[in-house]
C-alpha cells in the first residue's frame, strides 16, 4: 500500500485541458498579456502609475549571466519609452523560493542590460512583478511592495530604483483601488464585475477560440509528457547501472572471502560480466579498498 501510495505522489500533475486554462496559468497569462493593449493598463493596474509606451516585449525571454552558466527565462520582459524593465511572472504553487527567486532575477537583469564597462548610473529602473495564487509571506495582503530602506532611519530609501512587487490573489486586507480589487477577483475565481475584468475574460476567450493557439498548447503538452518520460527513462538507466557496479562489488568481495588469488577473481568477475580486463581489476581495487578498511576497523578488537 505504502509504495502505491509513493508512485502516487511522485506522479505529475496532469496537464490542464485547453478550454480549462484560465489567466492564472502561464501559456494563457503569456499570450493575453503579450498584447500591449492588455499589459499596459494590467501593470498600470498593480503598480498604480502609469507607464510610457511599450518599446520592447518578450514572451519567454532567456537570459544568461555572464558569471555562471545558470540561466533564467523570464515569462514576460518589458521595457517601456523610458528603458524602465518590468519583469512579470505568473506562480501558482508555493516552492518557498520567492524571495531568492526575486534576488536571484534581479542579478540577472541588472547584468543583462548594463553595457560591460559601462558606469553603475547605467542600470536601469525595474520592477520584478510576481503574481502568486497563494499568499507567500501569511499576511493576508492584497499587495507586497518591497524596496531597500534603512533599517534605522525607516524613511530612509536606498534609491537603487529595484522594485519587487507581489500581488496575492488570494488577499483580503490593504486599501486598494476597485480596479485592482476587480482584477484580484478575476484572477482568483474567473468573475467579471467591470470593465477591465470584462476585456482581459474577452482576451482569454479570443485565445480559447484560436485553433492555432489549441494545437501550440497541445504540441507543449505532448513535448513536456515526452521530456519526462525521458528523463524517467535516464533515471532508470542510471538506477540500473549504478546496481550492475554494487552487484559487481559484492562478487568481488565474495570471492576475496574465499581467499582466492587475485587473478582467478579477476579472471571470474571479467568473465561473469563481461568485462575488459582493466575494467575487472579496477573493480577488485575498489572492492580491496573497502575490504581493507573494514579489516582495519576489526583488528583492534581481536
Amino acid at each position: 500500500m505504502s509504495n502505491n501510495n509513493e508512485k502516487n505522489k511522485r506522479k505529475p500533475p496532469e496537464k490542464k485541458r485547453f478550454e480549462d486554462l484560465t489567466l492564472m496559468d502561464d501559456y494563457m497569462f503569456a499570450h493575453v498579456m503579450m498584447d500591449p493593449k492588455n499589459m499596459k493598463p494590467f501593470l498600470e493596474c498593480v503598480l498604480g502609475f502609469k507607464i510610457s509606451r511599450i518599446e520592447f516585449f518578450a514572451k519567454q525571454k532567456s537570459e544568461k549571466e555572464g558569471y555562471t552558466s545558470k540561466g533564467v527565462v523570464f515569462d514576460l520582459y518589458v521595457i517601456d519609452k523610458n528603458g524602465v524593465i518590468y519583469n512579470v511572472e505568473v506562480q501558482t504553487t508555493d516552492k518557498k523560493n520567492l524571495a531568492k527567486r526575486m534576488r536571484y532575477y534581479q542579478s540577472v537583469i541588472d547584468i543583462s542590460t548594463t553595457p560591460e564597462g559601462k558606469d553603475y548610473k547605467y542600470l536601469k529602473k525595474s520592477y520584478i512583478v510576481f503574481v502568486c495564487g497563494y499568499d507567500p509571506f501569511g499576511c493576508d495582503q492584497y499587495i507586497y511592495t518591497f524596496e531597500n530602506a534603512c533599517r534605522e532611519v525607516a524613511s530612509l530609501k536606498l534609491g537603487d530604483e529595484a522594485y519587487k512587487v507581489v500581488l496575492n490573489t488570494k488577499g483580503t486586507k490593504g486599501e486598494i483601488p476597485d480596479e485592482l480589487k476587480e482584477t484580484i477577483v478575476y484572477l482568483d475565481k474567473g468573475e467579471v464585475t467591470g470593465d477591465f475584468s470584462k476585456s482581459l475574460d474577452d482576451a482569454v476567450n479570443r485565445v480559447k477560440a484560436s485553433e492555432e493557439r489549441r494545437r501550440e498548447y497541445m504540441l507543449i503538452s505532448v513535448r513536456e509528457n515526452e521530456l519526462r518520460e525521458e528523463g524517467r527513462e535516464a533515471g532508470l538507466q542510471e538506477g540500473l547501472q549504478e546496481g550492475l557496479q554494487e552487484g559487481i562489488l559484492g562478487s568481488v568481495r565474495l570471492l576475496l572471502s574465499f581467499n582466492l588469488p587475485k587473478d582467478k577473481i579477476i579472471e571470474s568477475i571479467s568473465r561473469q560480466f563481461s568485462l575488459a580486463l582493466e575494467d575487472a581489476e579496477g573493480y577488485f581495487a575498489k572492492a580491496s579498498e573497502g575490504e581493507g578498511a573494514c579489516q582495519a576497523e576489526e583488528a583492534p578488537q581481536e
